[in-house]
């Protein structure tokens, strides 16, 4: 073994260990059943599922966790349509202002979040979406439709505008040549955008907890709050409820995952 081989097994190892720790800790002190005593073990010392348990019979973490699964699933479905029809339009179609509006597209994407939080709230209470998973639903996608039609409107460019003309010449519409020929090539970017878009919408804070005053409406990431006291933390509940956060979200990954690899390396080869 050579020294430079070494050094790169010792680099892998690290990285591996700072990234899988933490992982390790929550998990760990998820069933720990001494998590609240102070333990600083590694190692469960007492192994129980008891803080699982916990969550679902004394809190309402099960409604959180719908609340969060209504808004991630309905920011993924509208945003991927919306988004897939724009950056149709903004690729195949020529009209007034069209590079107009992808300069806006981007110059969103730059904007802080935290910026647009007062604007937004004035704006949602006047349209009596405060307090409403619809209105959570149309915030997240004031977030994640600028990245996914400038993404997607790459992947539409991409696809040889022939293969649009042959189905036209084959008897096709334009709605079965939008669904049969041109959507199962942009599909990878497709479920690109809707990874991002699903972590925006189940990781998101502080707008869920700003246009949210009834409880019951809290998502996941809210509703993990109420395990910290002002003078006691509830350390085996936070990380047990971080436990269950974390499951959706590598089942979300897994399911799109030869999709997503499709999809990232044909942006990079095609955009």
């Amino acid at each position: 073994m050579t020294v430079r081989s070494f050094g790169k097994g010792v680099g892998v190892v690290a990285v591996l260990a700072f990234t899988l720790l933490p992982v390790w800790m929550m998990v760990s002190t998820a069933v720990n059943g001494r998590a609240n005593s102070g333990s600083r073990s590694v190692w469960p010392e007492q192994f129980t599922f008891g803080n699982f348990v916990g969550l679902f019979r004394d809190g309402e973490f099960g409604r959180y966790l719908v609340n969060s699964v209504v808004v991630a699933a309905g920011t993924v479905l509208v945003s991927g349509l919306l988004a897939l029809l724009a950056a149709v339009a903004v690729a195949r179609f020529r009209f007034r202002l069209r590079t107009s509006v992808l300069v806006v597209v981007l110059i969103v994407q730059m904007v802080p979040l935290e910026a647009l939080v007062i604007p937004l709230f004035i704006q949602a209470k006047g349209l009596g979406l405060l307090n409403s998973l619809v209105g959570l639903i149309v915030v997240y996608l004031a977030f994640s439709l600028p990245f996914a039609i400038w993404t997607l409107r790459g992947f539409v460019a991409a696809v040889p505008a022939e293969l649009e003309e042959a189905a036209y010449l084959d008897g096709c519409s334009w709605w079965r040549m939008f669904w049969s020929v041109l959507f199962p090539l942009v599909a990878p970017g497709l479920v690109a955008t809707s990874v991002f878009s699903f972590i925006t919408a189940w990781n998101e804070f502080v707008f869920a907890l700003t246009f949210m005053t009834d409880d019951r409406n809290y998502t996941v990431a809210v509703g993990l709050r109420n395990f910290f006291g002002q003078h006691l933390t509830d350390w085996g509940s936070v990380m047990a409820a971080s436990t269950v956060i974390t499951i959706p979200v590598l089942v979300f990954f897994v399911f799109a995952q030869k999709r997503l690899t499709d999809g990232l390396v044909a942006g990079a080869v095609k955009g």
